[in-house]
């Protein structure tokens, strides 16, 4: 446990990738192969329920300690995280026996199902003989709190550079179906539970924002345009008769479209195309919102691939009759994906449009329409370009239309969390309605170091409210906040929701008076 709360402790003091993907890595080194084990369930979302909750906790920490009710809020308040203010309150005797984390996992399982005084008897004792940073993960992991600043991305990273694996198929075996009590740690980076072969992706090739001006690009006739489409990007792999879809996240997302998994299973041949997964209904590309309904369930209902039907939009054909097609010219590629589709049948799925134009201006107002048909813009391809890994610059291009904005109040802010946790960072705005202020929107991006500093400083000095890490403020300070679509939610009291909203500058000038009604903010869905 002890070394297992080091690592914890040592990925939140930085944010650097590189630097926590080496922290893994010399964890996979020393520790034991059934505490690695461990932490790559922990890290990647297979965590055991929870066997006690916060309120729990909280009544066993008060009776051991003696503190009253109001002075634990008080010492909470002022923290901002339960787990730590438990931690920081008891006393214990330090780490009397530092059992390894497979051990304490194995027994905050069993913890389910003991009473609720054989629950309090373990935990008390468990939080005497821990030390501080080791009682304070404990209380994540009883409490089922425990969120860590790696993605699952990095830990794939982490384990391929371990494992001298290639990336992929470290992915495909965390994505299988596995858990920690019936696999040992070699048998699931080797795959063992799955087949890495076959669903084996391409890394995807991915474009840079246009930088410069349409006519630097070259004659016309040399590219081709399509839509920029917000959705999920997607690999649709068919390899003899099974079907394995992958996100741009390296994630395998199979069950989650089985709509997809139906339509692949039906068509001939073997192949990998590139493409879009969108909601779209009655020919309809769907705003996102609707998209993100259907992500990560473990159960689509037949309702909800009713109410939000899921279409591929295909791009590029990377391999075909197991012929690997990356290096070809993008034209070549773009015939092979045109004669995949002719000898077939395709009802979910589509081509890309390739839009029609003579000379770079034609394609300026098709670009500046493109939200009308909930596109991001255009996507500009050089038809001599190869499907490169990652980005290169100059063959693919990604040219988005300007970001929707609206002036809108700070109303909430909240300490950040690491390096971050000295100053506000997380804030929450607000716009007008007819009887007062509602909220529109949280941001935690777009202000310099300088002038963090500066709205720290502001909530501080003029916090009104405090609930928990969280401090209500003055509605003075008015931002310009840029987002990439809007649409109708019934989950926000505002009734709209806002696509990665962050802030675009601070406006001084400007007081509560000049921010945004929601009534102009509700307009720009119709106006997109």
């Amino acid at each position: 446990m002890k070394r297992f709360a080091q690592l914890i402790s040592a990925l939140e003091n930085t944010n650097k990738t590189l630097a926590k993907k080496e922290l893994l890595v010399r964890y996979f080194t020393e520790a034991n192969d059934a505490d690695k084990l461990w932490v790559v369930a922990l890290f990647t979302g297979k965590r055991p329920k929870r066997p006690v909750n916060s309120n729990q906790m909280r009544e066993w920490c008060m009776q051991l300690t003696q503190t009253p009710a109001w002075l634990f809020q008080e010492c909470y308040t002022a923290i901002g995280d339960l787990s730590e203010t438990m931690a920081l309150l008891v006393q214990g005797d330090g780490i009397r026996e530092d059992k390894p984390l497979h051990v304490w996992m194995n027994e905050i399982i069993k913890l389910r199902a003991m009473d609720e005084l054989e629950k309090q008897i373990y935990v008390v004792e468990a939080w005497l003989q821990l030390g501080q940073a080791e009682r304070f993960v404990f209380n994540k992991l009883i409490g089922g709190s425990l969120r860590i600043g790696v993605s699952k991305n990095g830990m794939v990273n982490a384990l391929a550079d371990f494992a001298g694996s290639e990336k992929n198929e470290i992915m495909h075996a965390l994505a299988g179906k596995w858990h920690p009590e019936e696999i040992s740690f070699d048998e699931l980076i080797a795959g063992e539970h799955v087949n890495t072969d076959l669903s084996k992706p391409y890394p995807f090739c991915l474009a840079y924002a246009l930088d410069k001006e349409l006519h630097e690009l070259g004659e016309p006739q040399e590219w081709i345009a399509e839509y920029k489409w917000d959705g999920i990007r997607g690999q649709v792999i068919r390899r003899q008769d099974e079907i394995f879809i992958w996100s741009r996240g390296e994630e395998l997302v199979t069950e989650q479209f089985p709509e997809l998994v139906e339509e692949f299973s039906a068509w001939t041949g073997d192949f990998v195309i590139d493409g879009e997964i969108l909601a779209v209904k009655d020919d309809e590309v769907l705003n996102f919102n609707h998209l993100q309904k259907r992500l990560n369930r473990k159960t689509i209902s037949a309702k909800m691939m009713k109410d939000i039907p899921i279409s591929f939009f295909a791009y590029d054909c990377l391999e075909y009759e197991a012929v690997d097609l990356r290096a070809k010219p993008m034209r070549e590629r773009r015939d092979a994906l045109e004669k995949l589709f002719e000898e077939n049948q395709p009802i979910r799925t589509r081509i890309s449009e390739s839009i029609a134009f003579d000379n770079w201006q034609e394609l300026v107002p098709i670009r500046e329409n493109a939200r009308e048909i909930n596109s991001e813009g255009l996507m500009l391809k050089q038809l001599s370009s190869e499907y490169h890994a990652g980005r290169k610059k100059g063959d693919w291009w990604k040219w988005k239309v300007d970001p929707l904005t609206i002036d809108a109040v700070m109303i909430y802010a909240q300490r950040g969390s690491g390096r971050r946790s000295g100053h506000y960072t997380d804030y929450t705005f607000a716009v007008r309605t007819d009887g007062g202020l509602v909220t529109v929107a949280k941001a935690y991006s777009g202000l310099t170091n300088e002038e963090i500093k500066e709205v720290s400083k502001f909530v501080n000095k003029n916090a009104t409210e405090k609930f928990g890490p969280v401090r209500t403020v003055p509605p003075k300070l008015v931002f310009e906040i840029a987002f990439e679509g809007i649409a109708y939610s019934n989950r926000h009291k505002s009734g709209v929701a806002l696509r990665f909203p962050r802030i675009q500058r601070w406006r001084k000038e400007k007081s509560l008076e000049d921010i945004d009604h929601i009534d102009d903010v509700k307009a720009l869905i119709h106006a997109k």
